[in-house]
């Protein structure tokens, strides 16, 4: 009977750390896991469209993640979309003429933005604004007007 019990109690254990290894993935595949308190500062930006951008999204320089999308709200005088970032404090370097541009990683991924740094000697500083923007491609849109190119060239 003593076997049996330890045996039960180690199959529990072994399913209690997969069902715990589950939950660590699904954290990291979902970009919810970034609950750190690092030092960061706060840039925004209006894009004409942010597309299918998301809170938590990621904010990359050259390939490399640099911070998130913390928020993404309308102004109701440009009817713009003002995308704020938090991004981390070891990157307090950026350029006060970065240009900022709404991407989709892949086909079908999520869309980040990726920040490409000007050549100014002046740094964005915390609250600071990003003039040049390029808005999400929307890939319906795209298409529309191929298709619509297309039917144009048939007449």
């Amino acid at each position: 009977m003593q076997h049996s019990n330890t045996q039960d109690t180690l199959v529990g254990l072994f399913v209690a750390a997969g069902i715990a290894g589950l939950f660590f993935l699904a954290l990291q595949v979902s970009n919810l896991s970034s609950f750190s308190n690092k030092a960061s500062y706060t840039i925004s930006a209006n894009f004409a469209n942010s597309g299918g951008l998301k809170v938590r999204s990621p904010v990359s320089v050259a390939g490399v993640k640099i911070g998130q999308v913390s928020a993404i709200s309308l102004d109701p005088k440009s009817y713009q979309s003002v995308v704020t970032m938090s991004i981390d404090a070891a990157y307090n370097q950026l350029p006060d003429d970065t240009t900022a541009s709404v991407f989709t990683a892949g086909l079908l991924g999520e869309q980040y933005v990726s920040l490409e740094p000007g050549g100014s000697d002046t740094f964005l500083k915390d609250n600071g604004k990003i003039d040049i923007t390029q808005p999400a491609i929307i890939l319906e849109k795209a298409i529309g007007q191929f298709l619509f190119k297309a039917a144009e060239e048939k007449k």
